[in-house]
């Protein structure tokens, strides 16, 4: 009854905040108008089935679909008489698995946590087993899991201080709902810890599996061709995943980069912030030119908008120094792993709770540094291009943070392998 009462209160908010999630659509829709496709997904209709039995995975946008993809090939690999579905909450999401898979996998929405339409999705796909990643807690899709008996994993989970402050004021509704997943598995130690004392569970240490994904050839090909287009000459500075806020902050300080062959080139990390981010860079009369345009950068040019998907390896590859961006506002910060796989000296924001411990390891083994402004990190920027064997040392550093690391994948392969029905 108290579990029944307590997601009773959470199902009637959900319902309140329908009108919310439409008008969400909608604005979100002007930018991106691909938020306004598979509408009915989102309550649980879908106009296909598979004839194979389903292994379900949740991968919510970009960097969790890229995450997958070494455990999706396992998977592949280890069960081929089955069908990889995965969902998705956002187009970018669904856009990066579609260039990552092609066919190989299926891929919907996952629907809103309304009970009938987390019951449609289930009964609908009927899979054999569902594997959500890092945070994705939702109450009314695990309690239904439990009802039909589909086993449902939490994997690669990550747990910050300041989110599991949050989940504490709702101890009984995040304990029950917790509890009912089949394993939950954390990236830290750290993490187990906080998820063990919410949930109830044991909960083992599997490591993150995007420290298992290598820098793809057909990547690092692209990146020497953007090396040879921007200017191999020419000092390249690599400001990705940028956030609202921080190309402002950025644009601002980077006439103290006095490098004079420098060469800016900005990625914002969500692609209908493209034409804003370019807009932010003419109004302060830098000559730009976009990556979309595909033809050679000039030498007078000083910043290329990365206004390209799905190459964010192949930037890395291009680049000298790079700056992961989310971390210079209190946003959490984005995934330092794969500058560091690339073998580039890494800068990072004050503000990384949402990689703490693969930032602060980074940090430790001497492949990343901390800056605490982006003014810090022009003048931290302009002492390392002044001291290449520094650079080169750095770059070594997290190649070697990256594969003392790996193994998530594997762990995470056997965990699904223990609850998935063999197939007669």
């Amino acid at each position: 009854m108290r579990l029944m009462d307590n997601r009773l209160t959470y199902t009637l908010l959900l319902w309140l905040l329908l009108p919310y999630i439409l008008i969400h659509l909608l604005i979100r829709s002007r930018k991106q108008p691909e938020y306004l496709h598979h509408i009915g997904e989102r309550f649980g209709h879908y106009n296909f089935k598979s004839s194979k039995p389903l292994i379900w995975l949740h991968t919510v946008s970009v960097g969790e679909t890229r995450a997958t993809a070494t455990l999706v090939k396992s998977l592949l690999d280890r069960h081929p008489g089955h069908q990889i579905l995965l969902t998705h909450t956002t187009p970018t999401g669904r856009a990066a698995s579609e260039q990552l898979y092609g066919d190989d996998v299926l891929r919907v929405y996952l629907p809103y946590d309304y009970p009938f339409a987390v019951r449609r999705f289930l009964t609908h796909f009927q899979p054999q087993v569902g594997v959500l990643l890092e945070t994705e807690v939702w109450f009314n899709l695990i309690f239904e899991s439990r009802r039909l008996k589909v086993p449902l994993l939490l994997l690669n989970a990550r747990l910050s201080e300041n989110s599991a402050r949050k989940y504490a004021r709702f101890p009984r509704l995040v304990h029950d709902g917790l509890h009912g997943l089949s394993l939950i598995a954390a990236q830290t130690n750290s993490d187990a810890e906080r998820l063990s004392s919410l949930s109830g569970h044991a909960v083992p240490v599997m490591g993150n599996l995007k420290f298992d994904i290598p820098p793809p050839d057909s990547q690092l090909e692209i990146g020497k061709s953007l090396r040879d287009s921007f200017g191999k000459a020419r000092q390249i500075f690599l400001a990705a995943s940028t956030r609202e806020g921080e190309e402002t902050l950025l644009l601002d300080a980077l006439h103290q980069a006095n490098a004079s062959d420098l060469l800016t080139v900005i990625v914002p990390r969500h692609p209908q912030r493209f034409n804003e981010v370019a807009d932010m860079i003419e109004q302060r009369g830098f000559r730009m030119q976009r990556r979309s345009a595909d033809v050679a950068i000039l030498p007078e040019t000083q910043i290329v908008l990365g206004d390209s998907m799905g190459e964010l390896f192949a930037y890395y590859a291009a680049c000298d120094i790079a700056f992961i961006g989310g971390s210079l506002l209190p946003l959490g910060g984005q995934n330092l792993i794969e500058a560091c796989a690339a073998g580039k000296p890494v800068l990072i924001g004050p503000h990384t709770f949402n990689f703490s411990q693969a930032t602060e390891l980074a940090i430790e083994d001497g492949a990343a540094l901390r800056v605490q402004d982006a003014h810090e990190l022009m003048r931290q920027l302009n002492m390392l291009l002044q001291d290449p064997k520094r650079m080169l040392d750095m770059g070594r550093c997290g190649e070697h943070f990256v594969r003392s690391n790996q193994g998530a994948t594997e762990r995470a392969a056997q965990f699904v392998d223990g609850v998935l029905p063999r197939l007669s």
